[in-house]
């Protein structure tokens, strides 16, 4: 079983993130957070295979939680969600080492398989990020 923690401070996508991963024989939610600040004592306690993060969250961002989660655990596996792109945040999320960066908007049909290939040791980045992603080699 695949264990996953989300975060995102909106009740309704933690809500239908929730249903999404219910419906999947090999993915369970562990822990949800409605903030950043609430990410690396339940990544702790928890120790989720997934930890799948939005960008924007309020009072610690995604990528905050993001870095302050990978300084105490480096072998997180980060997956970033977010409702839009910016090529400042993906270049900082591939800096902070996470495994992938989605959004939203990308089909929702995939997001159990990239979950998977993240806990499988993989990267899961949406293809709009491309044009910010360093170079193979």
């Amino acid at each position: 079983m695949i264990t996953v923690l989300v975060a995102d401070d909106h009740s309704f996508m933690r809500a239908t993130l929730v249903d999404l991963f219910a419906e999947s024989d090999d993915i369970t939610v562990v822990a949800t957070c409605a903030d950043g600040t609430e990410v690396v004592p339940a990544a702790l306690r928890t120790d989720p295979d997934v930890v799948l993060m939005d960008v924007g969250m309020g009072k610690v961002t995604g990528l905050e939680a993001a870095r302050a989660l990978l300084q105490v655990r480096p072998d997180a596996r980060v997956l970033m969600l977010s409702g839009s792109l910016s090529g400042t945040a993906v270049r900082e999320a591939v800096s902070l080492g996470v495994r992938g960066f989605l959004l939203k908007g990308d089909d929702p049909a995939v997001l159990t398989e990239r979950i998977r290939e993240v806990a499988a040791g993989g990267s899961a980045w949406s293809p709009a990020t491309e044009g910010y992603l360093p170079a193979p080699g």
